[in-house]
């Protein structure tokens, strides 16, 4: 028995093997078929199933809304327009477009952002499966005193019983805490104090007349983590760097609260520019402010000494002095005052870098613009800023003692050396300047040495009041530049496409899930389909009978499948005459007579490879569909082993082959006759 089934097994093994190795070659369409339709149900099932996967999926998945915007970075001044003042500094580098992408990406900018959105309490709505937040849509808003920070983040729930009344429950480390409030009142709790304010009393009965009430709660949000949960989904990119274009959209559960940030984002921007381009154009108003004060002394100084020489002293008109010599004169102070502010502001410069530890970048920037060394200085301080800024973008997800860190801080300390050692170079080289200045306005005052002490004193004094004259002249034209210029500045940014709120989610994708799942049931299908299609061992048609035989045998018919019981002696031609095995055998028969017309005895014998393939069944009912013809019939049962041919006729297996071949009996003593 054992090794029957071994052999069964390694027959089935070995056919599922050739059919593998000729899939490709050998493919029956036909029999494909048949097996599809055979697992037909379970193909309706993995659909059936699919369907409904992706419509609770749909159906209970959180929607995630993204609005975006597109905006155009521009450099424009209206003041330089009409002015036609371009020496006023702009902060513009060639990189500005890829700073000021970066810039709303960094995690500074985006803080800033949320801290002007009401995202400081949530309000929400929790169904059986899903959960709505209420963005600016709450029926109920909430006041708190914070005493303790672990109530942050942790789901505090409003009850109403009725508009003016209700219950605040909320748990914390496994302690709950439950109160009764009435709508417009404190209610003190051990973390907080809070007052519940109902808006919309309608609203909220709606909700509670459904056939599952919805809980009402809120949270109170940590800025930390409201940074940590929406910066991934912000993204800004850069659409067109020709265009300086830049897209900016942000992915949320609430399509409102998604087009707000967006929108927010580019309004905070307009803001964060004109600040920082206005920051710039006040610190040097500031210093031309202090200057001015400075020159306004030494310049009424100077107009009081000079009345005081002329009372004490009478002045007559000098014709010696040579107008050219004066021109040459004031030339020579022109340069030395241009110096001399140049002076103060590299000056200026140093003594902000050695007092403050935060640098600002763009202050320095509008401090140096229109010096001789302006080139040499900026490119060191455009360097420190982008420095500073990386620092500052590390710092948020890493700790300062981190080595990247430590890293950025050891450059940072040699860029601020390279700018200190660029700025007392550029310091020695005006007062190298001014001093050659110097030495040729005293060889011009030597020509004037003849002239008497009072002309020459007057001179002197004449000459110094010029200088701070003009110092203050100009120092009043810069700041009125400047203060134009200030009230000239416009965003550079153009807002190409406004953020709207979305109509549709962008996940999950109906078109696309229902594909996905379609395709899941598909693939399944086709795999059972194939599976199936592997491992049959069976025939079913004649087709395959030739096939597997190469044509080389006759079919003489086929009998089908019995569905009804079959009685013990497994006779069923006698029973059912007209039946459809019946004429199945009656065909086996007709067959059969045109085999052979030769006059004797035919031998027939029925053999298959295993046992319960329907042997038994077989030969007794040929032998008696070919009895009823009229022909006598033996049935010789040649199974050693398991015979069954005297089950099927009741009779006994006392005497048969195995005797006959021992010699204890004859052929005409084992032969035993039948009831029919």
């Amino acid at each position: 028995m054992l090794t029957e089934d071994i052999s069964k097994t390694n027959d089935n093994y070995e056919r599922y093997k050739e059919r593998l190795a000729n899939f490709s070659g050998e493919f029956e369409l036909g029999l494909f078929l048949f097996i599809a339709r055979k697992s037909l149900l379970w193909i309706i099932l993995f659909f059936g199933i699919a369907f409904a996967c992706s419509y609770l999926y749909l159906r209970y998945t959180p929607l995630v809304f993204e609005s975006s915007s597109t905006i155009q970075l521009q450099t424009t001044n209206e003041a330089k327009k009409v002015l036609n003042v371009e020496a006023i500094p702009n902060n513009e580098t060639n990189n500005d477009l890829v700073e000021n992408v970066e810039l709303l990406r960094s995690k500074v900018f985006f803080t800033r952002v949320l801290m002007k959105l009401p995202l400081q309490i949530s309000y929400y709505a929790e169904g059986t499966f899903k959960i709505n937040e209420l963005y600016k849509n709450s029926p109920f808003t909430v006041d708190l005193r914070i005493k303790k920070p672990n109530i942050i983040s942790n789901k505090i729930y409003v009850e109403f019983d009725n508009g003016h009344h209700g219950n605040i429950n909320y748990s914390i480390q496994g302690n709950n805490y439950s109160k009764a409030y009435e709508a417009g009142q404190w209610v003190d709790f051990p973390e907080a104090a809070i007052k519940i304010n109902i808006n919309n009393f309608t609203d909220i009965e709606e909700q509670q007349n459904l056939v599952k009430k919805n809980s009402f709660y809120f949270t109170i949000n940590d800025t930390n983590s409201i940074l940590n949960d929406y910066y991934p989904r912000l993204d800004v990119k850069l659409l067109n760097e020709q265009a300086n274009t830049i897209a900016i959209s942000f992915k949320d559960n609430n399509k409102y609260k998604a087009a707000e940030i967006v929108t927010k984002m580019t309004e905070e921007y307009n803001s964060f520019d004109k600040e920082h381009k206005r920051e710039s154009s006040n610190s040097i108003i500031n210093f031309i402010d202090d200057q001015l004060e400075v020159v306004y002394k030494k310049l009424v100084r100077s107009e009081n000494e000079i009345q005081d020489f002329k009372k004490g002293n009478p002045i007559a008109e000098n014709d010696n002095l040579s107008s050219s010599n004066i021109n040459r004169v004031n030339t020579l102070d022109d340069q030395i005052i241009s110096l001399e502010l140049e002076e103060e502001v590299l000056d200026n410069i140093e003594t902000n870098i050695a007092k403050s530890k935060s640098i600002d970048t763009y202050s320095l920037l509008a401090l140096v613009s229109g010096s001789s060394n302006e080139t040499s200085i900026s490119t060191c301080v455009n360097d420190l800023r982008k420095l500073l800024i990386d620092k500052e973008e590390m710092l948020y997800g890493s700790m300062p003692n981190n080595t990247a860190v430590k890293e950025l801080d050891y450059q940072i300390e040699i860029q601020k050396k390279i700018l200190r050692e660029s700025i007392t170079s550029a310091q020695a080289n005006v007062k190298q300047k001014k001093k050659s200045l110097l030495k040729k306005v005293a060889e011009v005052e030597n020509k004037f040495q003849k002239l008497p002490t009072n002309e020459l004193e007057y001179g002197r004094l004449q000459r110094l009041f010029s200088i701070n004259e003009k110092f203050y002249n100009l120092l009043l034209e810069k700041k009125t530049e400047y203060s134009i210029s200030n009230a000239g500045i416009n965003s550079n940014i153009l807002v190409l496409e406004n953020a709207e709120i979305p109509t549709s989610p962008v996940s999950p994708n109906r078109k696309i899930t229902y594909i996905v799942y379609f395709l899941s049931a598909t693939v399944l299908s086709l795999l059972l389909i194939l599976f199936r299609y592997l491992s049959h061992n069976q025939i079913n048609s004649l087709n395959e009978i030739t096939k597997h035989t190469n044509a080389s045998i006759s079919i003489l018919g086929i009998i089908p499948r019995c569905k009804q019981d079959i009685p013990v002696s497994q006779l069923l031609v006698d029973k059912s005459p007209k039946s459809l095995i019946a004429e199945a055998f009656r065909s086996v028969r007709t067959n059969l007579q045109f085999i052979s017309n030769e006059p004797g005895a035919k031998i027939i014998a029925v053999t298959s490879t295993i046992s319960g393939e329907g042997k038994t069944f077989i030969a007794i009912n040929l032998a008696g569909i070919i009895a009823f013809s009229g022909k006598r019939v033996i049935i010789i049962d040649l199974d050693m082993r398991k015979p069954k041919i005297h089950i099927g006729f009741a009779a006994e297996n006392s005497k048969g082959m195995s005797t006959i071949l021992i010699g204890k009996d004859t052929v005409e003593n084992a032969i035993q006759h039948s009831n029919l």
